[in-house]
């Protein structure tokens, strides 16, 4: 797992580091890291023009320093001064020296290094600034630490801010990398070690190696019953497909056993025969590991007393769409001792805890604290959030999963993964991920449906344990 770290937390590991090493080591190692990345996406440096964009203080100096580099490896360097008066003395003579020259514009650039605003900037791009941003459109970039503005801990922009190609950041994964549009402006993300001596993250990022490690895989002693049991309330008359999708995730997720209590139990039937429907039966009743409700139940009288009596059980919930709308107006439902895992979309999650805003982490945070479950927040990048503030953002995706039906998929992942045994936090990133992976395998071909995401769930999960 790759930590995520707030503006705060990387300038106090920056602050040790700094009182322990000589003056200037710190930006050194910033900006070595910087050209060699810049280097390497040149591919042949001499000759190369190589633009910097230049900001007030250590952001605009790591550009100036690694634009030094460049020259004297043979580069035409010049560097555009957003503020000349606080631009970085050192920074500015280094790359003199090495036959770095000053410019105005972005013309003829082979790459262009946007070191305008580092962690620290709020407020987004000043007009000079906007314009040359708009002038580098479509021009290879390189953004140092942070695309200019993107905020560093939500990754909120406005519509002035840097695309880049590369995001070459220092020492840690910052949430504007990660998170809301920061995530597509950041483009690739290269993380440089700076030697930052940081502590535990409350946020982190899932590799394919996390989820390898944790994926359930059955043992020459297991059964149908110890590899988990998926219990589904899922479906109606109107909305059969959601059943169907969800039961299907739950299976194609390594379920040992699905026990079926929704209301279309005959599409259930046709399609998965090995699924035992209960129909007519309370969820009380059934013998579960994990319960999947919500996806299509609809929320009248009926369904909203399906949906008490799975909350009223002793084993992790998974409370997706129709349920969400009905806990809006029955909070109460929640007090329970097991886990209960929600997953609101932005709409649905204003039902049940108020507007997301610009902030999606502190809003995920805040919502499962407030609730006492773990809160997974769709979006392009996916927040888990869990009641004690440990939290994770997915990764994987494509936005061809904002497809109907898609939702019901990954609850069934979620369901299959508790009834295993994960933790509700994990459960919900892991299933996230294979999630994610699912749908683009399933949009190689074009524009996916709910259907191809769930047939792609077996070859993402074989791809992510094989390490192909």
């Amino acid at each position: 797992m790759r930590g995520v770290y707030t503006a705060a937390e990387i300038r106090a590991g920056e602050e040790v580091l700094l009182a322990r090493l000589p003056e200037g080591a710190l930006m050194a190692r910033a900006s070595y890291g910087l050209a060699r990345e810049c280097a390497a996406l040149l591919g042949r440096v001499y000759g190369a023009q190589v633009v910097l964009l230049v900001g007030a203080g250590n952001n605009g100096g790591d550009a100036l320093y690694a634009g030094a580099a460049l020259a004297r490896r043979g580069a035409q360097v010049r560097a555009v001064l957003l503020d000349p008066p606080r631009a970085h003395a050192g920074g500015l003579a280094a790359l003199r020296r090495a036959g770095g020259v000053l410019g105005s514009t972005v013309d003829g650039a082979d790459l262009v290094v946007d070191g305008i605003l580092g962690i620290g900037g709020r407020g987004g791009l000043r007009p000079a600034a906007a314009e040359l941003v708009e002038a580098a459109d479509g021009m290879l970039t390189v953004a140092v630490d942070l695309p200019s503005g993107v905020d560093a801990d939500t990754g909120a922009a406005g519509a002035a801010a840097v695309q880049a190609d590369v995001t070459v950041t220092f020492g840690a994964l910052k949430p504007g990398l990660v998170l809301g549009r920061g995530a597509e402006l950041a483009g690739e993300v290269r993380l440089v070690e700076i030697g930052l001596e940081l502590p535990p993250p409350s946020l982190q990022v899932l590799e394919a190696a996390d989820v390898r490690a944790v994926l359930p895989a059955p043992g020459a002693t297991d059964d149908k019953y110890t590899r988990g049991v998926v219990g589904l309330v899922a479906g109606s008359a109107q909305y059969g497909g959601a059943g169907v999708l969800a039961t299907g995730s739950a299976l194609h997720g390594g379920a040992g056993m699905v026990r079926y209590a929704g209301a279309a139990p005959e599409a259930i039937r046709a399609r998965y025969p090995e699924v035992v429907v209960h129909e007519g039966s309370r969820p009380s009743e059934l013998r579960v590991q994990s319960w999947v409700v919500g996806p299509g139940m609809g929320t009248d009288d009926y369904a909203r007393g399906l949906l008490a009596d799975v909350l009223s059980s002793d084993v992790p919930v998974i409370v997706d769409a129709d349920a969400i709308t009905m806990l809006a107006d029955s909070p109460a439902l929640l007090q329970r001792g097991a886990a209960t895992v929600l997953t609101p979309h932005d709409r649905e999650f204003v039902r049940i805890a108020g507007p997301v805003g610009d902030d999606r982490l502190d809003a995920a945070r805040r919502a499962a604290a407030a609730l006492g479950a773990t809160v997974l927040l769709k979006g392009d990048a996916t927040v888990i959030a869990a009641p004690d503030g440990t939290a994770y953002v997915n990764p994987t995706g494509t936005p061809w999963l904002a497809t109907a039906g898609s939702g019901d998929v990954l609850s069934g992942l979620i369901g299959a993964l508790l009834a295993a045994g994960l933790g509700a936090p994990l459960a919900a990133a892991v299933a996230s991920y294979v999630h994610g992976v699912a749908g683009q395998f399933a949009a190689a071909d074009g524009p996916p449906t709910a259907v191809d995401v769930l047939e792609s769930v077996r070859g993402a999960l074989h791809v992510i344990a094989s390490d192909a």
